[in-house]
């Protein structure tokens, strides 16, 4: 049997030890994380805990990328806030579940191809921003809390927090070269708390952050009214948090197609993530996408198949429900050096290295996405101004790349050879090639090399036309195609087309 319902590829040889380990280090990296952008949000802790259950569980099943690791992201929670503080939870469970909605419309209708759009230049400021921001994140763990101030740990606390995050830091990069059996990240995460525990030393633990403990994630209906009114108020959040979540996902799931050398599906991934987040609406979840950090660490790990991701979120839901007091006592110390590490090998260091080899341009779309990323987290924003200047740049570089080739025939006629795309952004340099003045009573201008891409290139054919028919002298234009010449209404009776040597490209 290949498969069931399409869900699973039952072809795929799996590991299971390592699938289950990479699971069990994936839940211990995600659970502090989102407990930390739920009370950043203002949520009660369990809801960051019964997003990041619910979110994983749907989208390891129903997703179009084994290996993906989704939850409660702070990149969509961000979104939230605001609406969170103005009118309260049962409208960000509404504008959650919207969300989901319009995820799975996009994935419905093909939409998530166009994340091909997005250029390398863009991919490497989304990553590297990521792990800028991953990395910084982590610096909040050697801050606390004094007389309701919030201040950098001195002394002996510093001293600890320091010393046990240089210790799962060299742990998690010198176990693999003893075996890559286990996990090194779940190794230094075991190791440092036993350390802590055997030694009574005194640390952060995961109960600093919030009680863990609860039930299965209630069935609710949010308490809202469902109106035009309501339906005003949450469709701005629930739009941008779509957009936040399909980006950062889709770019993820490149990312992970780039390292496993496979191909995932972004149409299927959409589906899936829609569902997750309808779900979250109606389960107390705060809602989420897939997770770079805990994606690298499950990649990390060895796993390549949809089982870590289960059991990484079943094994945050048993945590919830029997296991707290146990994780409550993590140190946060071996979590935070982790999370360091995976964000030193999220970002592109060979980005650069080709800096003096890429063009100013690239460099510069780079940089731009990467500041958006960090200083916004706005991920939607970064990589749609990254998008942006990319594609200004490219028309502007194809703007300078139409020439056209001049001589005179024996019969005293001009001839004009176009080479390039003629478009918006030529249009100019394009008009400058002619010497309309000066030119004999006969032109031919030829576009066999050149391509007509837009209706501003066929207006300023039209422009052309006429100012050499208002000067009394015949231009014949060749090789348009048949849309072309029924667009040019008003040179018609002076063009000539050559229509069997036109090709038959559709001008929009």
């Amino acid at each position: 049997m290949k498969n069931t319902f399409s869900l699973f590829d039952f072809t795929q040889k799996i590991n299971y030890k390592t699938e289950i380990l990479a699971g069990l280090t994936v839940a211990m990296t995600m659970i502090p994380e989102s407990l930390s952008f739920a009370i950043l949000a203002g949520f009660p802790p369990l809801v960051g805990l019964y997003g990041a259950f619910i979110m994983g569980f749907i989208t390891a099943i129903l997703g179009g990328r084994p290996g993906l690791i989704s939850g409660g992201a702070g990149a969509t929670v961000i979104v939230l806030i605001a609406l969170m503080k103005s009118h309260g939870l049962e409208y960000v469970f509404g504008a959650i579940a919207l969300a989901g909605v319009l995820q799975i419309l996009v994935g419905i209708f093909k939409l998530g191809k166009f994340i091909r759009l997005v250029p390398q230049p863009v991919m490497f400021g989304f990553v590297n921003g990521l792990a800028i921001v991953i990395f910084m994140s982590q610096l909040e763990q050697f801050k606390t809390v004094v007389n309701g101030e919030v201040s950098w740990l001195t002394g002996t606390p510093l001293l600890i927090m320091s010393g046990l995050v240089a210790l799962t830091i060299a742990i998690v990069l010198v176990f693999p070269k003893i075996t890559k059996a286990i996990p090194s990240s779940l190794v230094a995460i075991l190791i440092v708390f036993g350390i802590v525990i055997g030694f009574g030393i005194e640390t952060k633990q995961v109960s600093d952050i919030a009680s863990i403990s609860g039930g299965f994630p209630p069935f609710h209906i949010p308490n809202i009214n469902f109106t035009i009114e309501t339906l005003q108020i949450i469709f701005p959040y629930a739009l941008i948090m779509a957009g936040v979540g399909l980006t950062e996902g889709l770019l993820t799931l490149n990312l992970v197609d780039e390292i496993t050398a496979t191909k995932g599906n972004s149409n299927r991934e959409c589906i899936a993530q829609g569902t997750a987040n309808i779900a979250n609406g109606f389960f107390f979840g705060m809602g989420g996408c897939p997770m770079i950090a805990q994606t690298l660490v499950n990649l990390s790990a060895g796993s390549r198949a949809r089982l870590s991701g289960i059991i990484a979120s079943v094994t945050i839901l048993i945590i919830i429900l029997v296991g707290a007091p146990v994780i409550e006592q993590l140190p946060l110390a071996a979590l935070t050096g982790v999370m360091i590490v995976v964000a030193i090998g999220t970002f592109e260091w060979a980005s650069l290295k080709t800096f003096r080899r890429m063009p100013k341009s690239d460099v510069f779309v780079m940089v731009v996405v990467m500041l958006i990323t960090v200083f916004l987290h706005n991920l939607a924003l970064a990589v749609l101004i990254g998008v942006i200047i990319s594609a200004l740049v490219f028309a502007w570089d194809n703007a300078k790349r139409i020439r056209a080739k001049k001589y005179i025939d024996e019969e005293g006629t001009k001839h004009y050879e176009i080479y390039g795309p003629l478009f918006f952004g030529s249009i100019t340099s394009f008009m400058e090639k002619f010497e309309i003045a000066n030119d004999p009573e006969k032109v031919i201008i030829d576009f066999k090399e050149s391509r007509v891409a837009d209706m501003s290139a066929i207006e300023a054919l039209n422009n052309l036309t006429q100012k050499y028919y208002k000067l009394g002298k015949t231009v014949h234009l060749k090789h348009l195609s048949p849309d072309c010449i029924l667009s040019l209404k008003n040179a018609s009776a002076i063009i000539e087309v050559n229509i069997l040597e036109d090709p038959n490209y559709i001008v929009e």
